[in-house]
Parts: C-alpha cells; structure tokens; sequence
C-alpha cells in the first residue's frame, strides 16, 4: 500500500467515531445579533435561564453558534445564510427587526425566533400575532407604543423643556414608525421636535455638534441596536453638552444617561429562550402566538439629574423602578 493511500485511511478512520457520535450530539442552534457579546451581556443571562428552565444547558445538552456582526448591519444577511448553510436546527435572531428579516431572508424551513421592536405583521415577519404562520414566531417589544409616554415622562422630568432634539438611525426598519407616533404626542403636549440622524458612531459625534447648534432643550433617542450599543457614547455627550436625555432601554441610565422608559430586555430574552427550548422538544413556531413585551422598567439615574440641576419631582419619584445614586 502506497504511503498516500495509507494516511487516507488513517485520516478517513479517524473521522469515523465522530460521524457517528454526531448523530446523538447535542442540538445546535443559530444566533444571530447585529451587536456584539459586550452589549447584551445582561440579556443574554435572561436567554440562558429561559433555555435552561425548558431543560437545556449550553455546553451539555446544547451548542449554540454565534454570528456578531459588531454594529455592521450589512453583515447580517452573509451571517444569516451561514448559519443555515450550516444547518442549525433553529435561528434565534435578537437585536431588531433587521436581525430578523436577514434570518426570514436566508431561510424558508428552518424555525426561527425573533425578537423585535417594531410590529412584526408590519414587517411582514408573520401573517399575525395569534398565528404566525410560517416558521418565525418571537417577542415584540412594541416600542412605538411607548413612545408617547416615554416622551411624556421627560417632559414630566423637563417641565420647562419646548424643544426636543429626535436621534434616530435612518437605516432601521422601525424607526418610520416610531418617529410617526412621536410627532403626534409632542404635538399632543406641545414641544416642538427636531430630528436628527446617525447610523454611525461618527455620526453620533456629528449629530450632537448639530444638536448643540440647535440649542434643543431635551434629547430623545429613539430605540436602536446601534445605539445600545454606543450608549456609553451617547451619555458621556450628553452629560458633556448638558442635554437631558432619555432612551428606551434601561443600560442607557446604567451607563450615565438621564432616564430609561421601555421593556426588560432581559425578560424578552428570556421569553426567548423558552420558546427556544419548546420548539427543540417538538413544538412548530407557526403554532407559537408572537409575544408582547409585559415587563417595563422606568430608571432615573439621580446622579446625572443633580448634575444636570435637575429635581426629580414626587410623581417620578413614586414611579420609578429604579433610582440610581
């Protein structure tokens, strides 16, 4: 037997107890996010808790395969079509609606769990909430429908505030929708708005050099991945330029900002993960009815208002689920 043939053999033997051990190994699921690790740490814990209460541990009865796309939206489809190149047995896909319609793109058979914040029959993602249809099912965190009583919590925080400053990253599928309802409840409240865009860190620079132009009273940032993502950014430039400011999530507070109004995106996460486990063990997503976000969180960080010369009045106070010193 020539040489070459034999270390064919030894190379083709070798693969073979790991051939068959893969036909009982632990099921592997897709996951993809159009952030990083570091951004969502918190509510990757709320994802493995949900996995684990439907009886599945990553690393002993379940893999998961992660694609980031570190804040490069444009990557999402190539990550999306890869992970059902590689034939995951379900794609969970978090992060926004962009996330999800890379999955719903690369994919007509595999199950795929969302979570968004926009309406999903809107992004065409389900036939309905009650009866999805199809192989996605998911959490909505139904931002737009906060809008308005975010927006009314900083004028609460703001009394004397008339103009506001609108931050949105243009490249969002919900951001249309959002910026819709929030000129209707500031004109409901009387503020003026004035809109300002960014789909880059850069951009974020750019916008407050604008927003500071423009001498805006307060700062609402319309619910983005990005910047979630950039929310140690976004609070720094806003203490720096003394612009009271609020975002949707609560890590926006965490990280310095004034106030957060929205859902936990852990309990979402979390929501996640049991829907995940349910499908594993036989459940169909087109059986699954979509979610809606239940759990809400107000956090005022008082530092920040103290700084800002604010006092945060008795209602707020009352409010609050979390008050930061």
């Amino acid at each position: 037997m020539k040489r070459r043939e034999f270390i064919g053999l030894i190379g083709g033997a070798a693969t073979w107890p790991f051939a068959a051990s893969a036909q009982h190994a632990a099921p592997v699921i897709g996951f993809l996010n159009p952030q990083s690790p570091e951004a969502v740490a918190e509510p990757m814990r709320g994802l493995r808790q949900g996995l684990k209460d439907t009886g599945l541990v990553e690393g002993e009865n379940l893999m998961i395969d992660y694609r980031w796309a570190d804040n490069q939206t444009d990557r999402l489809a190539a990550l999306a079509v890869d992970l059902a190149r590689r034939g995951a047995a379900l794609i969970i896909a978090t992060g926004g609606a962009q996330s999800a319609l890379a999955a719903k793109a690369a994919t007509t058979h595999i199950p795929i769990i969302f979570n968004v914040a926009d309406d999903p029959v809107r992004l065409g993602l389900v036939a309905s909430l009650a009866k999805p249809g199809g192989n996605l099912t998911g959490v909505a965190i139904l931002v737009a429908e906060l809008t308005a009583k975010r927006l009314e919590l900083l004028h609460v925080m703001v009394p004397s505030a008339v103009s506001v400053g609108v931050l949105s990253n243009p490249t969002n599928p919900a951001t249309e929708v959002a910026l819709t309802e929030l000129e209707a409840a500031a004109r409901s409240m009387g503020l003026r708005i004035k809109a300002f865009q960014a789909s880059t860190s850069q951009e974020i620079d750019a916008a407050f050099k604008a927003i500071t132009r423009e001498r805006v009273d307060a700062l609402f940032v319309v619910g983005d991945s990005l910047f979630l993502s950039r929310r140690v950014q976004l609070a720094l430039l806003a203490a720096y330029h003394k612009i009271p400011t609020t975002a949707a999530l609560r890590d926006f507070a965490e990280a310095g900002g004034l106030l957060s109004y929205g859902a936990s995106l852990s309990d979402a996460y979390h929501q996640v993960g049991i829907y995940a486990g349910r499908i594993l063990k036989g459940a169909k997503a087109s059986d699954l009815p979509v979610l809606q976000a239940s759990k809400f969180e107000l956090v005022i960080n008082n530092q920040t208002a103290r700084m800002l010369g604010l006092t945060i009045p008795p209602s707020l106070v009352a409010a609050v689920d979390e008050m930061i010193e």
